[in-house]
Order: structure tokens, then C-alpha cells, then sequence
């Protein structure tokens, strides 16, 4: 390959990486300041409790159904999984407290954002980017009503608050999960599987699972009302805002999961 070629193939990698990680940094300085105008709203009076209430309503008790079927049947294979691999090393036995740790730590939290992020995010975004393209975010101006207060602060404190609540009944459930495999198909003794699960158990294992979700609670909906606000386009720009909004929920979900496992390890 001659000498000019080489160089005009690296200078364009160069120019596609730098103008990659330019659109990265702007995207996130554009969700931070929408995020912090948002928290600014909540803060700010007036307060539309109706709207909260109705965002309660629809993120937390609409949710319910999937968040408890996600719940038992992860919690199901989680048990068959861990008495499968227990038995190679004879530690049958640490099967219960194997699930309600993975449960409370770390799956019910996830689990439950996940399917927060597929039907909460991408609801948000399509119904405020629909108001959007008619101009119904135009029309609150008008009327002298902000829009972060009346829209956005009223979901973000909603998912705030309802997801905790919602990993607090997957927790139970998913543990109600492996507990129901451990005594019907595993022979395990009711009793005793719910005993070893609430001796092991400490508060900060499900304290640290509440913490994660009110945080994957703000990135639902902060991405869900980011995408929405900012879709154009019509049709098409609301479908690519809704896409985006489960996508980059998911994914962020993912991280902080991560950094919040790292900080939460050397907890009691």
C-alpha cells in the first residue's frame, strides 16, 4: 500500500474516532444539563401532584405484572442453577442463601429497571415526543406552565420513588420463586429453606438493592423524557427517540450497576 494511502486511511480513523467521542461528550453534557434543569423543577412550586400521582400509577402498580413474572422465574432458575452447581462441590445446602443474595443484590434491582427501561422509558419518550411534533410543549409555554415541572419533574420523581417499591416485590417474589423449585421439585424443607434465607440475609443486602434501583429509577426516566423532548421529525423522530431511550437506559443501567457494586463491595 503506497505511503499516501496509509496516511489518508489513518487520518481519516483519526477524524471518525475524534468527531465519535466529540458527538459522545456533547450527548452527555446535553443529558446532564437537561438533568439538572429537571431537579431544579422538582424543586420548584408549583408541585402537580395529579400528575405525579398519575405517573405513580402508570410506572409502579401498570408495572407490576411484568416485574413479578420477570421476578418468580428468575428466581426459579436461579435456584435449579445454583443446586445444579452446588452438587459438583456436595453444597446443596447454600442454594437458599445463594438466591436471596443474588436477588437482593443484584438481580431483582436489574430486572426490574430492565423492564422499566422497555416499557416505562420507551412510553415516556413516545408520549412526550409525540407532544413534541404537535406542538403541545409550544402550546404549555404559552399558557405560561413550564414544561420541566409539569412534564418532567412529575415522571423523574415518580420512577424515583416507585421503583424501590417495585424491586422491594421482586425480592420477595423472586426469592418466593426459588423457594417454590427448592420445596416442590428439590426436596428442600420449606421452612428451613426460609430460615437460612432470613438468617443470612443482612439490611444492607436489600438496602443496597434500593439504592440501586431509585438510581436506575432516575436514568429510566431521564432518558425516557431526554429523547422525548428532544425528538423532531415527526413520526420518524419519535420512533428514533423511543428507541434510543431504551437503548441508552439499558446501557447506563448496565454501568452504574457496575460502579455501584464496586462502591457498595466494601460495605458491612
Amino acid at each position: 500500500m503506497p505511503a499516501t494511502s496509509r496516511i489518508f486511511n489513518v487520518t481519516r480513523f483519526v477524524r471518525v474516532v475524534g468527531q465519535g467521542g466529540l458527538a459522545a461528550c456533547r450527548d452527555a453534557g446535553a443529558v446532564t444539563l437537561f438533568a439538572g434543569q429537571a431537579f431544579a423543577a422538582m424543586g420548584r412550586r408549583p408541585w402537580f401532584l395529579g400528575q405525579m400521582a398519575r405517573q405513580v400509577w402508570v410506572i409502579g402498580y401498570n408495572s407490576l405484572p411484568v416485574v413479578g413474572l420477570t421476578a418468580i422465574f428468575t428466581g426459579a432458575a436461579l435456584a435449579l442453577n445454583i443446586y445444579t452447581g452446588g452438587g459438583r462441590f456436595n453444597a446443596e445446602q447454600i442454594m437458599p442463601q445463594i438466591v436471596g443474595l443474588g436477588i437482593t443484590r443484584e438481580l431483582g434491582p436489574v430486572l426490574a429497571a430492565l423492564m422499566l427501561a422497555g416499557r416505562v422509558s420507551a412510553g415516556i419518550a413516545a408520549e412526550i415526543g409525540a407532544m413534541r411534533s404537535t406542538e403541545q410543549i409550544d402550546a404549555l409555554r404559552t399558557l405560561s406552565t413550564d414544561p420541566f415541572q409539569y412534564l418532567i419533574a412529575p415522571r423523574l420523581a415518580a420512577a424515583i420513588l416507585v421503583l424501590p417499591l417495585l424491586t422491594l416485590v421482586a425480592d420477595a417474589i423472586g426469592v418466593g420463586g426459588g423457594w417454590l423449585v427448592a420445596s416442590q421439585t428439590l426436596s428442600f424443607n420449606p421452612d428451613v429453606y426460609i430460615r437460612a434465607t432470613m438468617d443470612f440475609l443482612q439490611a444492607w443486602d436489600i438496602g443496597s438493592g434500593l439504592v440501586k434501583a431509585a438510581v436506575f429509577g432516575l436514568i429510566i426516566a431521564t432518558m425516557g423524557c431526554f429523547h422525548g423532548f428532544k425528538a423532531s421529525g415527526g413520526a420518524h423522530g419519535v420512533g428514533r427517540a423511543t428507541t434510543d431511550a431504551v437503548v441508552s437506559a439499558a446501557v447506563l443501567i448496565f454501568a452504574s450497576d457496575y460502579l455501584l457494586t464496586t462502591l457498595f463491595t466494601h460495605k458491612p
